[in-house]
């Protein structure tokens, strides 16, 4: 354990540098209004839509982007001059600074081809590869495709209604998140400033009031948005000293949207159509990535059976933050790559029989790449246990015998076996 004048000075330190993120909005600096989405479906969906430099230029971030970084790069020095070079708190808040730095200098950069490469470096590129000679994220996607495509084409797996109007659906999403996860400071509200069906604060979650929802979207709402993004925030927040964990780097967030993925899928929430959506994202990443402009792109949604609308919002999140014809913003790689990630830290920790360690996962917003000194941080008695901890692991039963069963199954082939199984199946 630190000495405790070390542990407050960390805490200062933190509480800097939860203030000094506190303006940055990343989705808010880069999103386009709705009156670009109007206009583009007045043209028929034939003129690029009228963003440049001078559009982001004139949408200003809020605060001073120049003073911000100059800030974190004190606070950066100053977290080195009164913790040393070589501790893992030191470590996990240098890290932070650097990438909220990149972050600013990224908004700086709107509407350039900086803003894309500043992208690349935080949130990662389609063709990036996990090791030598393994698929890219992009083939990792068409790979996920093509196991869905039968599944999305089955009568026996019809797309479920969207029948509850956005303000039952926000009392419903309410209930369900105070039954499963009692004592979280959650506010479910409707919302008519953001673009996606749903997005998730510290302590409430903005539902599109212009949307209808299923009962199946509001079950995923509720460990997505609830049970990892809202629930690690206030896990970050009641931290004794590292409040920072409070806030999502760019590199915690890929962790966060795969941990979240995750969750969707283990609990059974998922479907096939939620997976053919994070996989959509990853190809129209990948073909703005390789020159597609917004027009092309829109239309290739199109052919795969999208609505206008589902194809318009869909590519303006590759788009925003860059320009039509530009290169793209590649934020949504997160979901896939986070997945893989966390999925095999889970395994990685069941097989050597530390699965104990997992729920460390939750205690703020924390990046794979740091856990080995989240874990050394919380056995020195520096970091707290999660307070907010989902069902799936709080008995780490279920989720040990799951993963297990499938590291099971995919050391073997089963191909012939499955020969034999067709004729079976009329």
């Amino acid at each position: 354990m630190m000495e405790p004048h070390l542990l407050e000075r960390a805490r200062e330190l933190s509480d800097r540098l939860v203030q000094l993120q506190t303006p940055i909005r990343i989705l808010d600096a880069v999103n386009w209004p709705r009156d670009i989405r109007e206009s583009f479906f007045a043209a028929k969906g034939e003129k690029l839509p009228n963003i440049d430099k001078s559009f982001y230029a004139s949408r200003p971030p809020g605060f001073d982007t120049a003073e911000l970084r100059h800030a974190l790069a004190d606070l950066q020095r100053d977290i080195v001059r009164n913790l040393g070079q070589l501790s893992p708190i030191s470590q996990l808040m240098k890290r932070a600074c650097r990438e909220y730095r990149d972050v600013i200098r990224m908004i700086e950069a709107r509407g350039s081809e900086e803003f894309h490469e500043l992208s690349v470096e935080l949130y990662g590129h389609p063709d990036d590869v996990f090791h030598a000679g393994e698929p890219t994220l992009a083939e990792l996607a068409a790979m996920l495709r093509s196991p869905l495509a039968s599944l999305l084409d089955s009568d026996a797996l019809p797309e479920e209604k969207k029948n509850i109007e956005a303000a039952v659906a926000v009392d419903k999403l309410q209930a369900q998140l105070n039954a499963s996860m009692p004592g979280l400071n959650v506010n479910v509200m409707l919302s008519d400033g953001i673009v996606s069906d749903a997005a998730a604060g510290a302590d409430r979650i903005k539902m599109n009031q212009d949307v209808k929802f299923s009962q199946r979207e509001l079950d995923i709402l509720e460990v997505h948005e609830g049970w990892i993004h809202v629930g690690t925030t206030q896990n970050g927040l009641a931290q004794p000293y590292l409040t920072c964990l409070s806030k999502g780097t760019p590199s915690a967030t890929i962790t966060q949207e795969g941990l979240a993925v995750l969750t969707e899928v283990i609990t059974l929430r998922s479907t096939p159509r939620r997976l053919a959506k994070l996989v959509g994202r990853i190809e129209a990443v990948k073909q703005a990535a390789d020159g597609a402009d917004f027009i092309e792109v829109f239309r290739d949604c199109l052919s795969k059976g999208m609505s206008k609308e589902e194809a318009y919002t869909l590519t303006q999140r590759v788009f925003r933050g860059s320009t039509p014809n530009g290169a793209p913003f590649t934020k949504d790689l997160a979901y896939i790559r986070g997945f893989v990630l966390v999925y095999n830290l889970i395994r990685v920790a069941i097989q050597l029989g530390r699965i104990d360690r997992l729920p460390l996962l939750l205690t703020g917003k924390v990046a794979v790449d740091d856990f080995r000194q989240i874990c050394e941080l919380h056995d020195s008695g520096v970091i707290e246990a999660p307070k907010y901890v989902p069902p799936h692991f709080k008995d780490l039963r279920g989720l040990a015998t799951w993963l297990s069963v499938g590291r099971f199954l995919g050391d073997f082939s089963f191909t012939q076996l499955e020969n034999d199984y067709r004729p079976l199946i009329p």
